[in-house]
């Protein structure tokens, strides 16, 4: 079966940090790549980082030098390291993989897979 567990949401006070997880199971890890995104109230789904299988990254300019994508294949574990939070990071995030290149992250098609989404809250 397989499976995405996106955890590490919480409330945070702007200026704080916050690290979220992406647990994969059921496919062939290495072979993928992993996607976050966020999803705030009345708006849409939008990438916000992304690496492939061979650990080259991606961000969404309004979080770069903030966020920090990592991969443990060990742990079939992706990490999202969350720097600086602003109340305007307040979203659900998800996380998804594909098969196809993190080029196309932020195309509708990306995400053969989702997790559950975890929520971000960041108070003023």
């Amino acid at each position: 079966e397989v499976q995405l567990q996106a955890s590490g949401g919480g409330l945070v006070q702007a200026g704080g940090s916050l690290r979220l997880s992406c647990a994969a199971s059921g496919f062939a890890f290495d072979d993928y790549a992993i996607g976050w995104f966020r999803q705030a109230p009345g708006k849409e789904r939008e990438g916000v980082s992304c690496i492939n299988g061979d650990g080259s990254t991606l961000y969404a300019d309004s979080v770069k030098g903030r966020f920090t994508i990592a991969s443990d294949n060990a742990k079939n574990t992706v990490y999202l390291q969350m720097k600086s939070l602003k109340p305007e990071d307040t979203a659900v995030y998800y996380c998804a993989a594909d098969t196809i290149h993190c080029t196309y992250y932020r195309g509708s098609y990306f995400g053969d897979y989702w997790g559950q989404g975890t929520q971000v809250t960041v108070s003023s």
